[in-house]
């Protein structure tokens, strides 16, 4: 081989171990951040899990009250704190009193 050839070819090994230092180096942090990332996802997943279980029982109570003339009047009433004529209240210390002009 040239001499100039021999410049490339150790010019070329230099550049590959500089490459390949770099990527070991970065390597362990890579690793750090994929595991962080891929905790992140587990988080997210439980969450979702546990969203969709909350939606599931609103869309049951919804249905619930679509086909219930009875639990439509009790959820209204008890939202507006409103009584029957022959109904009466209890009120303790520290509960809010049903306001008597929404009868």
């Amino acid at each position: 081989m040239k001499p100039a050839m021999w410049r490339w070819v150790v010019l070329a090994a230099a550049a590959g171990l500089a490459v390949a230092l770099f990527a070991g180096l970065r390597v362990p942090q890579s690793i750090h951040e994929l595991r962080l990332k891929q905790e992140r996802i587990r988080q997210l997943q439980v969450e979702n899990a546990d969203l969709k279980k909350a939606n599931q029982k609103r869309r049951q109570r919804l249905e619930e009250l679509r086909q219930n003339r009875s639990q439509q009047e009790l959820e209204m009433r008890r939202e507006r704190k409103m009584l029957r004529q022959d109904e009466k209240s209890l009120v303790t210390p520290g509960t809010p009193s049903p306001d008597p002009s929404l009868h």
